[in-house]
């Protein structure tokens, strides 16, 4: 399909935006795979990041009872018309998908080839806003795939982020030959699962954003240990950050990505006092 994309970009005299980012899929089977991985029904509405030329589109539509086709290359906006005019079930919108709210509807599902530089800040979009979406189905770099799943050991601001909302398992790796034109990195698609509450209970008085501002701290210097990250994040003495470290079990010597989310969680809560004494 390489040879066909080209050409049809050629054909409305078209060319690959590198400042948007665009790498179009050509593998006709992984983008079956990856339709398939959102489980779609004709109940579902699908909101896809970066409707290209319209081959995913497609294929989504085909399964969905609506989908909205969200591109941000008026370029594209014709062409996506005439392949998608047969199906009565797709809307195609020309926007940023950053500032595209998530339609409420029982199950919004999120499907897309996301831009490189801008896919934690998509993730962000879509999971900390409500309504939350019920999936994602994202394509992602190779190496951002294995962060946003990473374990206690090797976690991140971005894997306690998406795990926070959801369950995240990688569905398949996707070499770069797969793309026209052929980014440098392999990629993976990444399913994520997302529950109406968060993963982890937080304890009575911390709510989401203090959790993540406990952590936003704690990763904030991550060479150093959490009693002195903790401390210069939050603006309180190492003291305090000691003592509430061990109030919530845990050795003030380690560092933030060996953390799992009920550690958060507890820490965050022997925080909330000392957070909100520095606010007042």
């Amino acid at each position: 399909m390489a040879e066909s994309i080209s050409s049809l970009l050629r054909a409305h005299g078209l060319r690959p935006q590198k400042g948007l980012g665009q790498n179009f899929l050509t593998d006709p089977a992984i983008l079956e795979r990856i339709a398939a991985a959102a489980d779609l029904t004709a109940a579902d509405t699908v909101v896809e990041v970066g409707a290209g030329l319209g081959h995913l589109t497609s294929l989504l539509a085909e399964r969905a009872g609506r989908v909205i086709a969200v591109e941000i290359d008026g370029r594209l906006i014709p062409l996506l018309r005439r392949r998608l005019a047969d199906y009565a079930n797709v809307e195609i919108v020309r926007g940023d998908i950053l500032r595209f709210p998530t339609p409420a509807s029982p199950c919004t599902k999120v499907v897309g080839n996301l831009p490189y530089y801008l896919t934690s800040a998509i993730l962000r979009h879509f999971l900390e806003r409500e309504p939350r979406p019920c999936l994602l189905v994202v394509t992602v770099q190779d190496e951002v795939a294995e962060r946003i799943v990473a374990e206690p050991g090797a976690m991140n601001l971005l894997a306690l982020g998406v795990q926070f909302y959801g369950s995240p398992r990688i569905v398949m790796r996707v070499k770069a030959g797969a793309f026209y034109p052929r980014p440098k990195v392999d990629s993976a698609v990444v399913r994520i699962d997302v529950g109406e509450q968060p993963t982890v209970a937080l304890p009575e008085g911390v709510d989401d954003a203090l959790f993540f501002r406990v952590a936003r701290a704690g990763f904030g210097q991550k060479r150093k240990t959490l009693r002195n990250a903790l401390a210069a994040g939050l603006g309180i003495t190492k003291e305090q950050a000691e003592s509430a470290l061990l109030a919530a079990g845990i050795d003030p010597r380690r560092r933030a990505e060996t953390l799992g989310l009920e550690e958060w969680a507890n820490l965050s809560a022997q925080c909330a006092e000392m957070v909100r004494g520095r606010d007042t």
